[in-house]
């Protein structure tokens, strides 16, 4: 039986070599995946999903107003969906990829963070706790130790800011994975965290 899975983590805890590896594993095995990603994810290439370890591999840009149930009948005999960075789709196309699912028969894995850097959901993120069958916690740690579930966004002297556009591609520059404390007392004493 199918599912909607969502597996979310914060910055760096593993998720896109995640989707990778699991898309090798069902090619190994035969299987036909469709590898996918928002547009609005350019950081490692316009076609590129790239783990921080290295990993790669090309998939097909979803566009913002793009129906992947629409997309998806231009393919032939696909086994598995994997998409990464899907906390950046629209709430209309985690829909499409619900009926994918319930009227297709295929499985839907789905990774990306869960907030944003004011903690706050993201909209793809939002609508897959509310449909998907199955969710799923990549954990990392916070340079205290403790799980990481902020993605704290810092400016070029190491501050945590908690002000600015939602979407702002970077990577350890501009971003690091904090547990809740050590953000709110990055917040708190405002001294730099890097």
């Amino acid at each position: 039986m199918a599912k909607l899975y969502f597996k979310y983590g914060a910055m760096g805890s593993s998720k896109t070599a995640n989707a990778l590896i699991t898309k090798f594993n069902y090619e190994e095995r035969g299987m036909k995946v469709w590898l996918i990603k928002p547009s609005v994810d350019t950081r490692d290439g316009k076609h590129t999903i790239k783990s921080r370890i290295g990993l790669s591999a090309d998939a097909d840009i979803i566009g913002e107003n793009d129906n992947i149930l629409e997309l998806l009948e231009a393919k032939a005999d696909i086994d598995v969906i994997i998409s990464d960075e899907c906390q950046f789709f629209r709430a209309k196309q985690i829909d499409e990829l619900r009926e994918i699912v319930d009227f297709k028969g295929i499985p839907v894995m789905c990774f990306g963070l869960r907030t944003d850097f004011k903690t706050q959901l993201f909209e793809g993120s939002k609508r897959l706790f509310e449909v998907a069958d199955s969710i799923t916690e990549i954990k990392t740690i916070c340079s205290c130790g403790r799980k990481a579930t902020v993605n704290a966004r810092v400016d070029e002297n190491g501050f945590v800011q908690t002000r600015g556009r939602q979407v702002l591609l970077g990577d350890n520059d501009r971003y690091i994975a904090m547990c809740h404390q050590c953000f709110a007392k990055a917040l708190r004493d405002k001294k730099p965290v890097r």
